[in-house]
C-alpha cells in the first residue's frame, strides 16, 4: 500500500494513492457535495457539484472521480471561485426544475433543496426550460414519475441497470433532455419489474413512491370496517431512520404502538407469515427432493425477483417455489383463519401490509393471490408512507412507550425475523429442514456463511447424511448469472435464495431515503440487517416451527403442511409475461 502526503486546504493529510478526492475528504470530514455520485455503480462526474481545485491543473476536477497519484498534491474544496460555481450550478439546475417545493413529496429529503439552501440559492437567475411541461407517468402501481422534478442525474438509469432490467436512460437532447422508456413509452409498458430502487435513489422528488396513505385513513375511519395492519420484518429496522434515529435502531415497540394510535384494530407481525412461508417452503423442498421434483427450487418471496423471472426466464418457472410470499400468507389468514376465529365476515375485513417494497403494491392485486373473490391484503404501504401517517397524525414516535403486537398471529420467530435480510430465507428455512429431516431438535442453528451481503454466497451442508448445495443471492444482476447456470444446465445447487434488491429487504425500494453522501459512506445493509440479527438472538422462539402459534394454526385449521387446505390459501402460480 503506497502512501501519499498531500494537503486539502492547507492541511497535511496522508492518503492511499489513487484514492478520490471524495473518499480523501470523507476520510478526513471534510464534505464535498455531490448530486449524481453512487459508489460503485454511477461514477460519471455529470452533476459537477463536487468541482474541486487541484494546484497545477488546468481546470477545476470532479472529486467524484479523481484519483490522488502524486505525491504533494494540493486539493482546495472551499475557495470563493468553488463556492460560487457551486451556486451557478444550482441555479442553472432550478432553470428547468419544477420549483414547487411544498407540495413535492421530497419536501425537506430533496438533496437538490438542502444544497440550494446551504449556498444561499434563494431566487430564479436564470430562464431556461422550466415552461416545458413534462406528463406525469402514473401508469404503473407502485411509483409516480415527475420528470419536471428532474435534474437528469442518472443515478435511477444507474440503478436500473444494475437490476439488470434497463428499462430507463436519457432521451432527447439540450432543453429536451428526458429520463424516460425507448419511444416515449410509459413504466406500465416495459417490463420493469417494480423493484422501486430508482425511488430510493433520487436526489429529488422526479420517481416517488405511489402515495396509497389516504386509502388507510379511509378505511380508519370507515366504522364498517375491521382494519388489520401487519409489518415486515425489515420495517423495525428501518422505521426510525425516519425520525432521525441511528441507522440500524430496532424501533418495533414504539412502531406497534404508533400502529394502535392511528387506529388499526388490530397490529401484527408479518413473521408470522414469514414462519408459515418456511413451513410450507421446507415441506415443498423436501418433496422436490425425495420425489425427483424440479431443482434447484428458487424461493418465492419477492415479489420484484418472481416478476424478473416471469419476464427474462420464463422458462425457468418451474424452479420457483409455488408458495405465497409472508405478505400474501398473512393477508391469506387474516381472512380466513382470523376471520373465522373471531367471527368477523372478511368482506368487512381491511388488511393493510407495511413493506420495505414497493413490488408489494404490484403483488397484492396478482392473480392468484386472494381466494373466494377476495385480496389476500387490500392495502399496501412503505415504511415511508407509514412514517408520513405517523407524522400526519401528530404521534411524536420518539417519544412513545413500547408496546406488544395484538394476540393471535403475532407470535413470530428469529427465523421470521431475519427474512428482512438476504440470506435469511435460506437460514431460517435450514433450521427448520435440518430438524425434520434428521429428526432432532439442533442447536447449531447460526448458518454464517449464506449471511453477509456478498454478490453471491454458497455452501454445502450435510443434512442427515443428504448434502445440500445451496446459493443466496441479491440484486437481479447477481440473480440472472444463477439463472444463465440453471439454463445451461450447469448449476450445482438444490436450494437458492433470490431477493431482488441489493441486500435484501432492509434495502428495498420502499425503505427510507438517505442522501447521497449517507449511501456512498455507510453500511446501510449491514447496520440494518445487524438489528435483525440482534432481535433473532433476543427472541424466545429462533425456528420457525417452534413458534407454538404455527403449530396450532396447522392443528386447528391447516392440518399440515402441504395439505390440500394449505395449497389453496397458501400457493399460488406464475404466468410469462411478454417483454
Amino acid at each position: 500500500m503506497e502512501m501519499l502526503n498531500i494537503k486539502i486546504n492547507g492541511r497535511d493529510y496522508q492518503v492511499e494513492k489513487n484514492t478520490t478526492i471524495l473518499e480523501a475528504c470523507h476520510k478526513f470530514g471534510i464534505k464535498v457535495p455531490t448530486l449524481c455520485y453512487l459508489k460503485d455503480i454511477n461514477e460519471i462526474g455529470a452533476c459537477r457539484m463536487c468541482l474541486c481545485e487541484v494546484k497545477g491543473a488546468r481546470s477545476l476536477v470532479a472529486a467524484c472521480v479523481y484519483p490522488i497519484d502524486r505525491e504533494g498534491t494540493e486539493i482546495f474544496t472551499n475557495t470563493p471561485q468553488i463556492r460560487e460555481y457551486r451556486k451557478t450550478n444550482l441555479e442553472l439546475l432550478l432553470s428547468n426544475h419544477d420549483k414547487k417545493c411544498l407540495s413535492c413529496p421530497r419536501n425537506n429529503s430533496c438533496e437538490l433543496q438542502k444544497l440550494c439552501l446551504e449556498y444561499g440559492v434563494n431566487e430564479k437567475r436564470f430562464v431556461g426550460g422550466a415552461d416545458i411541461i413534462h406528463k406525469e407517468d402514473h401508469s404503473t402501481l407502485h411509483l409516480v414519475r415527475n420528470n419536471n422534478k428532474c435534474i437528469l442525474c442518472r443515478r435511477c438509469v444507474a440503478a436500473c441497470k444494475e437490476q439488470y432490467v434497463s428499462v430507463i436512460g436519457a432521451n432527447n437532447r439540450g432543453f429536451d433532455s428526458e429520463i424516460g422508456c425507448a419511444f416515449d413509452a410509459e413504466l406500465g409498458d416495459v417490463p420493469c419489474v417494480s423493484c422501486g430502487q430508482c425511488t430510493v435513489v433520487c436526489p429529488t422528488g422526479a420517481l416517488v413512491e405511489r402515495d396509497d396513505t389516504a386509502k388507510v385513513f379511509e378505511a380508519l375511519a370507515d366504522p364498517t370496517k375491521h382494519v388489520v395492519v401487519h409489518t415486515a420484518p425489515s420495517i423495525r429496522a428501518t422505521l426510525g431512520e425516519c425520525f432521525d434515529m441511528p441507522i440500524g435502531t430496532n424501533v418495533k415497540g414504539k412502531m406497534v404502538a404508533a400502529l394502535k394510535m392511528l387506529g388499526f384494530d388490530k397490529v401484527f407481525d408479518t413473521n408470522f407469515g414469514a414462519d408459515l412461508t418456511i413451513m410450507e417452503e421446507g415441506t415443498e423442498f423436501i418433496q422436490r427432493v425425495q420425489n425427483g421434483g424440479v431443482l434447484p427450487m428458487i424461493t418465492s418471496c419477492s415479489p420484484g425477483w418472481v416478476k424478473f423471472c416471469e419476464y427474462y426466464y420464463p422458462d425457468l418457472i418451474p424452479h420457483l417455489s409455488t408458495c405465497k410470499s409472508p405478505q400474501q400468507m398473512q393477508g391469506a389468514m387474516v381472512k380466513s383463519y382470523y376471520a373465522e376465529k373471531e367471527g368477523i365476515d372478511p368482506k368487512d375485513i381491511v388488511v393493510v401490509s407495511v413493506m420495505p417494497c414497493v413490488a408489494k403494491k404490484f403483488e397484492i392485486k396478482r392473480d392468484d393471490q386472494g381466494h373466494d373473490g377476495m385480496q389476500d391484503n387490500d392495502i399496501s404501504i412503505s415504511t415511508r408512507e407509514l412514517a408520513k401517517m405517523i407524522k400526519t397524525a401528530g404521534i411524536q414516535f420518539t417519544e412513545l412507550e413500547d408496546e406488544d403486537f395484538d394476540p393471535i398471529m403475532s407470535i413470530g420467530s428469529g427465523a421470521g425475523t431475519i427474512f428482512g435480510a438476504t440470506g435469511g430465507v435460506m437460514e431460517a428455512a435450514l433450521r427448520t429442514v435440518s430438524d425434520v429431516l434428521t429428526g432432532e431438535d439442533l442447536k447449531q442453528i447460526d448458518y454464517n456463511e449464506v449471511r453477509g451481503t456478498d454478490a453471491i454466497k454458497e455452501a454445502t451442508y450435510d443434512i442427515n447424511g443428504m448434502k445440500v448445495k445451496v446459493a443466496v443471492t441479491s440484486g437481479l444482476k447477481n440473480a440472472a448469472k444463477l439463472l444463465d447456470e440453471i439454463r445451461a444446465g450447469k448449476s450445482e445447487y438444490q436450494f437458492i435464495e433470490v431477493m431482488c434488491c441489493p441486500g435484501g429487504c432492509v434495502n428495498g425500494g420502499g425503505q427510507p431515503i438517505q442522501p447521497g453522501h449517507v449511501r456512498n459512506f455507510t453500511d446501510l445493509k449491514g447496520l440494518r440487517a445487524k438489528a435483525l440479527y440482534e432481535d433473532d438472538l433476543s427472541l424466545e422462539y429462533r425456528k420457525s416451527h417452534d413458534n407454538p402459534e404455527i403449530k396450532a394454526i396447522y392443528d386447528e385449521y391447516l392440518e399440515k403442511p402441504g395439505s390440500h387446505k394449505a395449497h389453496e390459501l397458501l400457493h399460488t402460480s406464475y404466468v410469462k409475461r411478454e417483454i
